[in-house]
């Protein structure tokens, strides 16, 4: 905070603080001005110098003196020079408190960083440190047994859902419309503290005495609703520093957008309501319409306040997963005029340059967008699109980059397909990447660097038909010659901050349907590390759960590719689990490494016969339906105190 002040001044004597435009002496006598408030630095730092208890003079360099009289002047010059000089001086404090509360509300936010930050940053050291000591060591022993508080911490808090198991479970109304998931125990705790803050912070330093109560609560909301804008706009973001910076995914992140947006549209609607009392009490109702036609301050402001409202209001989870396009382009219209009338209503206001921050935060944002599609999509004929509908209802995307690209296991881009969607962008998991010789130049490489400049980089999606963009681009892989077409593409990415496995000797991946494609990579990545053992993993058991076994065909090249891996039989067990087989005789194993069974696994059991055996830490991954997920996440609390096991969930809830 840049300067240190006493909360409470005294009201005696407040008059000589004050003179009119009319005159420059200053005035000792509480008489009312007929012209317009002015006031003099040193009036003004006589005023705010002097603390209650002991006239004690403050540092000086201390104060932020700039800001704060711009802060101070330009507040109070817009009141009625019929104020008596105590109420100016409680009204200079409260301006005061706004300003030092702007400050606490910034505290928080860099201390969350700064905390979280400090975590990652020790998780991933022990992390590596556990991965250099496991390169030579089979048994791991050391890392199996568990620390009792870090096992119970994560038990208890971390890995736990809200109440006893339901966390990303969808609460359906019917196959398109949810109502949304609960967030866990952890994310609750922060959800709750920062709407509690923020409600003290309302009202903490009110002058709950004095006659101007409704007026400081006005304040007081407003400065808190432009504030939170800050971080509303920020974690809505695809390129949000921040997911790199602190390892968070944008599932987490995009649940913060929306409970601050939240907490953003309940300050504005107390700001708002705080105005329409003050002036109500005051006058009547008859001043409310008066004061939008009159003034600009008061039309900009309720547009923005209704614009939140709407915001809100066509936001819950069951307008957004029925109508995701028509719901889009309506949230981002009214964030842009929002954006807009705040931007006016705060002419000639400090509070201004915190809307100067969101639309530089936006504008960044977008831009990054703009530039990510250029760098990997232009040049070199563009990037191509292969579209095949497979069996189940579902899609494989093949798409031929127009650059190489580089990615993680885990890791997600945001397709565009004009031809079916048209400027919309969808996430979805990065299956499996290679690179391919481009045959399509007619010049013969003469150098190495020439071979690769040569090389492009082959990604593909397995997308399940849902609604809306899925829904139409299935039909026209459905109705095109052979099942598939071709067309052009832009892909943005790659996102995510992805998990590392390979510094757990044990590792266990969950998937349901197409959840296998966050598997996979995961799996050869582990492969390829044992064989070159450059990880600590010594055991993979991938457990896929899938309707038909004619869903095999969706993964089949590259587990194909995977089962031929060196070393690949000594680590990696795949069990697979059809849950609507047409017979039995569908079902057969095809080795001792590779196994088939109908129905639904027993997760609990699963994980308990691994934790038998365990190597080193283990670590659990799940990616697939919400209730799998639950499911998992509970046998891995009731078992995370026995032995080292680390949970991981691989979710888009929005």
């Amino acid at each position: 905070m840049p300067f240190q002040l006493q909360p409470r001044y005294r009201s005696y004597g407040a008059g000589h603080l004050f003179h009119s435009s009319r005159s420059n002496k200053s005035h000792s006598t509480s008489t009312p001005w007929s012209g317009s408030l002015q006031f003099s630095e040193h009036s003004l730092l006589h005023l705010l110098l002097i603390s209650e208890p002991s006239h004690e003079i403050v540092n000086m360099s201390s104060i932020n003196t700039p800001l704060l009289f711009a802060v101070l002047a330009t507040a109070v010059s817009a009141y009625s020079p019929s104020m008596t000089p105590e109420q100016k001086a409680l009204l200079y404090d409260s301006y005061y408190q706004n300003h030092r509360i702007q400050w606490y509300l910034g505290y928080v936010w860099a201390a969350t960083v700064a905390a979280i930050f400090t975590y990652r940053i020790t998780v991933t050291g022990l992390r590596y440190v556990r991965t250099l000591a496991c390169l030579e060591n089979e048994k791991q022993h050391y890392f199996v047994n568990p620390h009792p508080g870090w096992a119970a911490l994560r038990r208890n808090i971390i890995d736990a859902p809200l109440f006893r198991r339901r966390h990303n479970r969808e609460f359906k109304l019917s196959a398109a419309a949810s109502m949304g998931t609960l967030p866990g125990r952890l994310q609750t705790m922060y959800l709750v503290g920062y709407l509690a803050m923020n409600i003290a912070f309302c009202v903490v330093s009110i002058h709950w005495g004095g006659g101007n109560v409704a007026t400081e609560i006005r304040n007081r909301t407003g400065v808190l609703s432009v504030m939170n804008m800050l971080p509303l706009f920020l974690l809505a973001g695809r390129n949000n520093p921040l997911i790199k910076l602190l390892d968070i995914s944008f599932d987490t992140y995009n649940l913060m957008h929306r409970w601050i947006g939240r907490i953003v549209v309940l300050e504005a609607v107390a700001h708002t309501a705080a105005w329409m009392a003050s002036k109500i009490m005051a006058v009547g109702w008859n001043i409310i319409g008066k004061a939008m036609a009159s003034s600009q301050l008061i039309l900009t402001g309720t547009i923005a306040t209704s614009a939140f409202i709407m915001l809100l209001l066509h936001s819950p989870s069951v307008v957004r997963h029925a109508f995701y396009e028509t719901f889009l382009h309506v949230h981002i219209v009214l964030a842009i005029i929002a954006i807009v009338t705040v931007w006016i209503h705060l002419k000639t206001l400090p509070q201004q340059v915190l809307i100067l921050g969101v639309i530089v935060i936006w504008v960044f944002e977008r831009t990054a967008r703009v530039a990510i599609l250029i760098r990997h999509n232009v040049g070199r004929g563009g990037t191509k699109a292969e579209v095949e509908a497979l069996a189940g209802e579902a899609i494989r995307v093949t798409l031929r980059m127009a650059r190489p690209w580089k990615f993680r296991a885990g890791q997600h881009l945001y397709l565009y397909l004009p031809s079916v969607g048209m400027w919309t962008s969808h996430p979805f998991t990065i299956a499996w990447s290679q690179e391919e010789q481009d045959l399509t130049s007619e010049k013969l490489p003469t150098d190495t660097l020439d071979v690769l400049a040569r090389r492009k980089t082959t990604m593909s999606l397995i997308i399940r038909r849902r609604t809306g963009f899925t829904d139409s681009l299935w039909k026209k892989a459905e109705n095109a010659p052979d099942g598939r077409f071709f067309t052009n593409a832009l892909v943005e990415g790659p996102y995510g901050a992805a998990d590392s496995y390979e510094s757990y000797g044990h590792v266990m991946l969950f998937a349901a349907g197409v959840g296998i494609t966050h598997a996979v990579p995961h799996a050869r990545q582990l492969v390829g590390g044992y064989a070159n053992n450059t990880c600590a993993t010594r055991k993979v058991v991938l457990v896929w759960i899938l309707q038909s076994p004619e869903h095999l065909e969706w993964i089949r090249p590259w587990m194909t590719e995977i089962l031929a891996m060196e070393k690949r039989r000594d680590c990696l067990r795949i069990l697979l689990f059809v849950t609507r087989p047409k017979s039995t005789k569908e079902i057969h194993s095809p080795s001792a490494s590779v196994q088939m069974f109908p129905g639904k696994p027993d997760v609990g059991a699963l994980i308990s016969a691994e934790q038998a055996k365990q190597v080193g830490a283990m670590a659990v991954s799940v990616c697939g339906t919400g209730g799998l997920g639950d499911d998992v996440r509970r046998a891995v609390r009731e078992r995370c105190e026995k032995t080292t096991i680390d949970f991981y969930e691989e979710s888009f809830t929005w």
